[in-house]
């Protein structure tokens, strides 16, 4: 084992290998019947085999029955010998580009044929971490697609356009397998056939070699000749008209093989505008969550913006009904103030689309401001005029108490003046 693979993923326990690839990869009395003993202490190649078919089954839809299927020469004989080397040799190319995506880079023909425990526990645990990675992946796309209600009808179309065009590949690729099949036979039968007449061409030819020797030696009579004669022509016709229907039967093999190769460019093209129909989908998916993400930021935004004039009709609301209350308001306002300019400043962090609003809420809180100042002079102008007439009302309390004491004094001398009359008065009578 690298130490790559020992630094970049975890290496599971045997029974956790098992469990999850009884559960997540394989199926059926497949994984009914892998256990334990398939992995350790010896494993098993076939075993083996078939797990690596059923993951690339499960990541790529590529069917285990798919890796007997190798496009051969038609002029290849014993292609029976072929039938054990190309699965094998299919599921090896095919492990060999997926699994450094596992970061696995030295996969070789030797872990299929003859897989040893630690080297076959480090793979399929390479394959276990990156199948979890998918699964949670596939999870947060699924979270992302979720469609809205709106745009349910176009998506149900699509898929049923997509489940069209799935059904017609289907029926494509099965139409091109069963094509293959017949190639396969046809190809088969040709060859047999090719072996008869090579057969049929060495009797001919030993049957020539011995026909001149026996006339060499016998003389027979003329009729037993014509009558061999006529066989050996009657032997030729059949020789000529089964070589002339095998190549008509070649001959239909080719053009069925185009139409096969034909068949299977139609079905890329037709898997290439799934995927740009798949893109195209995707991408109109990240266009809905930006519009809709945009409009929740609209919409607290505008939340904002009118909590934002609540306040500032609460803060005049205020200002007008406790002018008596200066200090307080001004704690207040200077508190409403700091928490303003620190909202302002978390909205202008935020949100840079809407830098034109954030400009006018300044402006606006500027002209409270100016409102405010205007007030504080209105209100310094009346406490000064306050002062100033609390300044006269006091001299003229002063000249009044004066005035009165003068007043009181007066009548006190006339009192005593008028006492002094009637006591002179009283006197005189």
């Amino acid at each position: 084992m690298s130490s790559a693979m020992e630094n970049t993923f975890p290496v599971y326990k045997v029974d956790a290998i098992v469990q999850f690839f009884r559960t997540d990869v394989l199926t059926g009395q497949e994984a009914k019947h892998f256990a334990k003993s398939d992995l350790t202490p010896n494993p098993k190649a076939d075993v083996i085999q078939r797990v690596y078919m059923r993951v690339l089954q499960l990541l790529y839809g590529f069917r285990p029955e798919c890796h007997y299927l190798a496009p051969l020469s038609e002029n290849i004989q014993c292609m029976s010998l072929y039938e054990y080397a190309t699965p094998i040799m299919s599921v090896y190319l095919s492990m060999c580009q997926f699994l450094p995506m596992c970061h696995v880079y030295d996969f070789s023909l030797n872990d299929l044929l003859n897989p040893k425990p630690k080297r076959t526990i480090t793979i399929l645990s390479g394959i276990q971490n990156f199948l979890h990675f998918r699964k949670q992946r596939l999870e947060i796309i699924a979270g992302h697609q979720i469609i809205p209600p709106e745009q349910q009808a176009e998506a149900k179309e699509l898929a049923a356009a997509l489940k069209e065009v799935n059904s017609a590949t289907t029926q494509e690729s099965q139409e091109v397998s069963a094509l293959n099949e017949q190639v396969a036979e046809c190809k088969t039968e040709i060859a047999e056939k090719s072996q008869k007449l090579s057969q049929r061409k060495l009797e001919v030819a030993t049957q020539k070699d011995e026909i001149a020797k026996l006339k060499s030696q016998i003389v027979e009579s003329p009729e037993e000749v014509k009558n061999e004669m006529e066989k050996m022509k009657e032997n030729i016709k059949n020789i000529k008209n089964s070589k002339e229907l095998a190549d008509e039967m070649l001959v239909d093999l080719q053009i069925k093989v185009q139409c096969a190769s034909q068949g299977e460019a139609d079905i890329q093209v037709i898997l290439k505008q799934l995927h740009d129909l798949q893109a195209s989908m995707c991408k109109t998916n990240q266009q809905k969550e930006e519009v809709q993400s945009l409009v929740a930021l609209s919409e607290n935004l505008q939340k904002e913006l009118k909590a934002l004039s609540n306040e500032e009709g609460q803060m005049k609301r205020a200002l007008a009904m406790k002018l008596d209350k200066e200090s307080k308001q001004q704690i207040r306002r200077q508190k409403k103030k700091e928490l303003k300019d620190q909202h302002v400043q978390s909205i202008i962090g935020q949100y840079d689309k809407i830098h034109e609003k954030r400009e006018e809420i300044v402006e606006r809180i500027k002209h409270i401001n100016s409102e405010t100042r205007q007030f504080k002079e209105k209100m310094q102008k009346l406490r000064d005029t306050c002062n100033q007439n609390s300044e006269k009302a006091q001299a003229i309390y002063d000249r009044l108490l004066t005035t009165l004491e003068q007043f009181h004094k007066r009548i006190e001398n006339i009192v005593v003046e008028a006492t002094a009359d009637m006591t002179k008065m009283k006197t005189v009578f």
